[in-house]
């Protein structure tokens, strides 16, 4: 008789599932085949530094003619990651319980640890998002109020034709000298929280809203001010209180690892009056940046010279950021709810610690979301380990393993494996952190997903040469069809979904800067919308998206099945990625549609390329 002696995303073999507190109690249970014959078992924990620590099991009792139960009860009392195996005895030799397929232990000498996340007894994370729906706005290109705005840097290429391509004009090294603006603002955006509000969104992300001279901003260039084509420090006020009104809040992206070389901290280009750091050693800016050789040779973000990158450990900055009247604390008073870190593996852990400290302060339901494209919970970062989600630095994440997985499935139809995968993210993340992940499908870094799914393509293109976009209408029904199949899918999932302006609305385009164009105010897909709605409408309707358990159900032939189970609800999504329709069989009866099936008894049907939503009654 094959054994599994020991499988870590089953509660009779550990409980609580998955991350634990500091403190709280662990059970851990092993079976073993009576024919092994047993005499002793440990538990052998070993911090991520290496430091071992070994704990007895104790025989439980037989189960029937062939199980021997040995079990232990602990706590871990200090956060960090941590590993584990098994250590068994009998009369002949030693022997180990090691992981071998994704959660599941062997008796084998050979094999790897189980990964233990232990987070911090105080960690919480803000309510408000959870259950909710992020809005992500390219600022340039969402809406424009057509209102006139004043000091607009006279090199700017001011555009009239909303809706019109984006320029993409490099020089022979790629480089962009000049960036053409859609005009878009903060007051077009508040024009249009109405239409948010209705597609359920609790949360708008905004791209950089700061001061600097490129039409994404990633390259700051004060962090005290507003670009003046986005509007005035009003604006912003108004906007985040407009918000507020509706449910909404405003998160605000941060910068933190690099500034632009044209700005009032580095000043290169000499557009500022400040004494910058590329203008003197004196510069009380100097010390901000690694020169290698002043002025010229300078460390740059992934080698781009126009972004110097910033040492984020020196004191004078992180005060600057994250002081009593920091950079951080202002625009918190001034309304905004959050942060959203910029290449957060790339901040220290010093600057993490403050900036937490900071923010929190503040606010203390403050959201702050950080952008790591891995598994946040055990990444290593410029060779030490992260510890982001362990209570003292992020709240939660970007889930790029979520939206991997997702358009992998839509793409290759594929089912094998894809709930074991989201498990294990729910198995290593903090509940805390999981239940506010921001579950996109699309950003601002990506091809727009209409596209990706549509053509299959890939977005990392020879950067001369790049993907605009560009599709058929036999291109575009193919892709909607697999934008609803999956963007169901991702609002139930666990965490918060997030859309990127534009997306609901069938926008379609290629790499940046082509993923960046207008919303198509006036000729938007009414169905795709709705569509959309219907979404966020079911998300605010049952609390079990808020923070319920996740439990899998089915992943294979092109079919993924899954449930949320909490707060009185279970409610289960059916998702055919197959080109015909299927007859699902469902667990028990009881089941009534909710949207994209047809119940009878205990038989689902569901049309092609479609995913059903269905609740327990």
């Amino acid at each position: 008789m094959d054994f599994i002696p020991y499988n870590s995303r089953l509660t009779y073999h550990k409980s609580p599932f998955g991350a634990v507190r500091e403190g709280e109690e662990i059970t851990i249970r092993i079976i073993l085949p009576a024919s092994f014959s047993c005499t002793g078992a440990d538990l052998i924990l070993n911090s991520d530094g290496g430091n071992s620590v070994s704990y007895p099991l104790h025989f439980e009792r037989p189960e029937g003619e062939n199980e021997e139960w040995w079990s232990v009860t602990f706590n871990v009392e200090k956060q960090g990651l941590y590993w584990y195996r098994f250590s068994l005895r009998n009369a002949y030799s030693g022997n180990q319980i090691t992981k071998f397929n994704n959660s599941t232990g062997r008796i084998s000498p050979d094999g790897s640890s189980f990964q233990l996340t232990v987070y911090s007894k105080n960690f919480e994370t803000p309510d408000w998002i959870k259950g909710s729906v992020i809005y992500q706005i390219f600022p340039d290109r969402f809406r424009f109020s057509g209102e006139t705005k004043k000091d607009i840097p006279e090199e700017r290429i001011l555009r009239s034709d909303w809706g019109g391509k984006p320029t993409w004009n490099p020089d022979s090294e790629g480089k962009i000298s000049q960036y053409d603006y859609f005009c878009g603002d903060l007051k077009g955006i508040e024009q249009k929280l109405s239409y948010l509000a209705s597609l359920g969104v609790g949360c708008i992300y905004l791209n950089p809203i700061f001061e600097a001279h490129s039409n994404h901003r990633y390259d700051t260039a004060d962090y005290e001010k507003i670009d003046p084509l986005l509007g005035s420090e009003k604006d912003f006020k108004v906007l985040c209180s407009e918000a507020e009104k509706l449910g909404i809040r405003i998160v605000l992206d941060g910068v933190f690892s690099h500034t632009g070389a044209d700005s009032r901290y580095f000043n290169k280009e000499k557009r500022y009056g400040t004494l910058g750091a590329y203008n003197s050693t004196d510069s009380p800016y100097y010390e901000w940046y690694k020169f290698k050789k002043f002025p010229d040779e300078y460390d740059c973000w992934w080698g781009v010279d126009i972004l110097p990158e910033i040492c984020e450990e020196n004191d004078g900055y992180i005060n600057y950021i994250a002081g009593e009247n920091g950079i951080l604390r202002k625009w918190l008073r001034l309304g905004a709810s959050g942060w959203r870190l910029d290449v957060a593996d790339e901040l220290p852990d010093k600057f993490l610690d403050e900036l937490r400290t900071a923010v929190k302060a503040e606010k203390s339901d403050a959201y702050i979301l950080g952008e790591v494209w891995e598994d946040a919970s055990n990444k290593i970062s410029y060779g030490d380990r992260r510890r982001y989600l362990q209570g003292a630095q992020l709240d939660s994440v970007m889930n790029y393993p979520f939206a991997n997985l997702l358009i992998d499935f839509a793409v290759t139809g594929n089912a094998d494996g894809f709930n074991s995968k989201i498990e294990e993210i729910c198995e290593n993340y903090p509940k805390p952190a999981l239940d506010c992940l921001m579950n996109h499908i699309g950003t601002h870094d990506t091809c727009r997903i209409l596209n990706r799914l549509a053509t299959k393509c890939g977005y990392y293109s020879d950067h001369l040469n790049r993907y605009q976009g560009g599709l058929t209408e036999d291109e575009k029904a193919d892709g909607k069809a697999l934008l609803r199949l999956i963007s169901v899918m991702q609002f139930t999932l666990p965490g918060v979904p997030c859309i990127y302006y534009g997306d609901e609305a069938g926008v379609d385009g290629g790499e940046d800067p082509f993923n960046r164009g207008c919303y198509p105010w006036g000729e938007e897909d009414a169905d795709l919308i709705e569509h959309f709605r219907m979404l966020g409408k079911l998300r605010k309707e049952h609390p079990v998206f808020k923070d319920g358990d996740f439990i899998p159900v089915s992943s294979t032939l092109g079919c993924v099945a899954y449930e949320r189970a909490g707060r009185g609800e279970k409610i289960m999504t059916v998702a055919n990625r197959n080109s015909h329709p299927i007859d699902y069989w469902l667990p028990e009866e009881g089941y009534e549609a909710l949207t994209g099936g047809t119940v009878s008894g205990r038989e689902l049907h569901i049309d092609k390329e479609t995913a059903a939503i269905i609740i327990k009654r």
